[in-house]
């Protein structure tokens, strides 16, 4: 009883920073960068990390510690792997529009793309995910996808999920340090970072939001007696998931 206990508090507390993590950079870009817009404008780009903050660590968080939850151990696995997917798509969907709002920006800009480390990791957490999630849909969703297949599968799916949350994290960090240098350079009436303005503040909080969040994450994929039981030997023989009942 005292693993779920403290398995509950580990999650409330994820689901708390996860909040606070969203919110501080939806003010973050609507209150100092100016809000938003779908024109090539400077407000084009504040889609860029709103979306990537929520796509890329939040909701891609959240759905990665699915499994963990005590309420789904015991039950049909099904209804957990579909909002396991559909959680995952939404991140990625949420990623890939991330992406085109910097992207078109850019071009709109006469901007290079894919210049900065910032961009590099990014781009490799982006591309990583996105075939991350068509390897778990053939391998854990698709009827004729067979029980050995999903042994060998599985301990890579889980490794590369949490390195991929790794990867989103250090994007995400370089991102706002990047973006804080850009925009405090102590001219047309900024002050520079270096003097902490409350922009500076902000978004350094966020960035310590982030790494907050994703250690949650970590901690609650690592601790072994969080994850869910077994619910029927690995040898059983072979049975299409729509047929399912507890794998």
């Amino acid at each position: 009883m005292r693993p779920i206990v403290i398995f509950y508090g580990f999650y409330l507390l994820c689901f708390g920073l996860g909040v606070a993590c969203v919110v501080c950079v939806y003010l973050w870009n609507s209150k100092w960068r100016g809000g938003f817009a779908w024109d090539g404008s400077p407000l084009q780009f504040n889609w860029h990390p709103v979306l990537m903050v929520t796509g890329l660590v939040v909701v891609y968080g959240n759905g990665a510690v699915l499994y963990r939850i005590p309420l789904t151990w015991g039950q049909n696995k099904l209804p957990w792997k579909l909002l396991h997917a559909a959680l995952m798509l939404l991140a990625l969907v949420l990623s890939i529009v991330g992406l085109c709002a910097v992207f078109d920006f850019h071009n709109a800009q006469k901007t290079p793309n894919l210049y900065s480390i910032h961009s590099w990791i990014g781009i490799a957490a982006t591309a990583l995910f996105a075939m991350q999630w068509v390897a778990g849909m053939a391998g854990f969703l698709l009827p004729c996808s067979p029980i050995s297949l999903r042994k060998r599968l599985k301990p890579m799916h889980v490794w590369l999920g949490g390195s991929i949350l790794t990867l989103s994290i250090a994007a995400c960090i370089s991102g706002i340090n990047e973006k804080l240098f850009f925009v405090l350079k102590g001219i047309n009436m900024t002050q520079p970072y270096s003097a902490l303005p409350p922009e500076a503040l902000l978004g350094n909080s966020l960035g310590v939001l982030i790494i907050a969040f994703g250690l949650v994450v970590l901690k609650i994929l690592s601790t072994r007696e969080w994850q869910r039981p077994d619910s029927r030997p690995e040898d059983m023989a072979y049975t299409p998931l729509l047929q399912e009942e507890n794998e």
